[in-house]
């Protein structure tokens, strides 16, 4: 699950350092508003839709419904990156921040709650540590990278690698099937 989250992670931050200059660059009509709106709509739809959606998989015993809720949450969150690849237009940077919060809100609270029940006892604190010191690694290494891959290659290119590094971490969850609890 750690190595999903860096490929994701580290996907997401090739853009994310510099996404309010691709929407004020590249999208007609783009400005450091659309991409501060852009932002809070990410997040807005992410926070209003993710306690409903543990409190879902919480309500369900076994761990079967939070794989497959993590899965379609990957799914939706490399949709977004792949979306970005055609924005030209204000609204296609808000769908986009739509569907990635809605992949957000499903991935993260089944993400977490699998990784919980499965950390050693009495390692609870290495092992969180462990997953966001390299998660972060990842993220910082690839935030330069980004910009160089904008600047040489197009924002299109980047956004094909971040879409692709996003496919591959959810292909990475296919992975822990044989260690989740069928029931209860």
């Amino acid at each position: 699950m750690t190595y999903s989250d860096i490929l994701m992670m580290s996907g997401w931050g090739l853009i994310n350092p510099i996404l309010a200059i691709f929407i004020s660059e590249q999208v007609h009509g783009g400005t450091v508003i659309l991409a501060g709106i852009a932002s809070t709509t990410y997040l807005l739809i992410k926070s209003i839709l993710q306690i409903p959606i543990a409190r879902f998989i919480d309500l369900k015993r076994g761990e079967w419904d939070d794989y497959w809720v993590m899965i379609m949450g990957s799914l939706f969150i490399a949709a977004s990156a792949f979306i970005f690849i055609f924005v030209t237009e204000p609204w296609h940077v808000i769908f986009a921040q739509v569907v990635g919060g809605i992949g957000g809100a499903l991935s993260f609270p089944s993400w977490q709650a699998i990784f919980t029940r499965h950390i050693d006892k009495r390692e609870e604190g290495l092992e969180w540590s462990v997953y966001f010191t390299a998660v972060d690694l990842g993220g910082a290494l690839s935030a330069a990278l980004g910009g160089f891959i904008a600047a040489y290659f197009g924002y299109k290119s980047l956004f094909v690698v971040v879409t692709l590094m996003s496919l591959l971490g959810t292909a990475f969850l296919a992975g822990i099937t044989h260690r989740l609890k069928k029931s209860g």
